[in-house]
């Protein structure tokens, strides 16, 4: 088990201004929905528009060299998305097998055609694979919008269905203050904890592989007065 930013070529806004009225429950309620409105709607309610632009190549080299993965290598990403990611990934290695798992039906229907099907809708926290069956794991998000109980399934799920190697971002904080910023931003974060209590998690959970902490400095968020 490692702390390890895997993400750190991944650009990230210079400044995130965040207030208590930022993101409302009625913001959140559409992001919860993960349909159009979430991926290609309003900046508040979601990513804003969610388009392809390449940025995960740089990301994806980093994943074969980080973990010294081969050509031929099984990867799966839990929490796929329109399947960005899985796409570089097997333009820069053909050889790859690539699976994606997403439970928005908006964003395996607008996913590239070249990777749609590999892709299949299903829940994090239990997944449809066989054990030991994966070479590399990801999951950028997923984890943390769980529940606790089914995100600690979901560690599960990602300790059995794979073979060690794996990377995954949880929600976390140090101090109050950073606490209070995280959850004006977070649309879907269910289980924000400290960092400690993240450890405590991971070990009951028996997990091997490497986590990133988002947290309010990280994610560059500042109170907006």
């Amino acid at each position: 088990m490692r702390e390890f930013d895997l993400l750190s070529d991944y650009p990230v806004l210079k400044k995130r201004y965040v207030s208590k009225s930022s993101r409302t429950i009625k913001n959140r309620i559409i992001a919860s929905l993960r349909g159009k409105s979430f991926y290609d709607g309003k900046r508040e309610d979601g990513y804003g528009g969610f388009k392809y632009d390449g940025r995960w190549k740089i990301i994806a080299k980093k994943i074969f060299d980080a973990y010294k993965l081969k050509d031929n290598s099984k990867i799966l990403q839990i929490g796929c998305d329109k399947g960005f990611l899985l796409k570089d990934i097997k333009e820069i290695y053909p050889k790859s097998q690539v699976r994606g798992i997403e439970i928005s039906d908006y964003a395996i229907k607008s996913s590239d055609k070249k990777i749609k099907n590999f892709i299949i809708k299903g829940p994090f926290h239990n997944l449809p694979f066989k054990d030991n069956e994966f070479d590399f794991i990801v999951a950028i998000g997923p984890v943390y919008s769980l529940n606790l109980a089914d995100a600690i399934k979901c560690l599960n799920e990602i300790r059995r269905v794979g073979k060690g190697k794996s990377f995954i971002t949880l929600g976390a904080y140090e101090l109050e203050k950073d606490l209070r910023l995280f959850r004006y931003w977070t649309l879907l974060g269910s289980t924000i904890l400290s960092k400690k209590e993240w450890i405590e998690v991971l070990k009951y959970t028996k997990y091997k592989g490497d986590y990133k902490f988002n947290t309010a400095k990280s994610l560059n968020l500042i109170k907006n007065r």
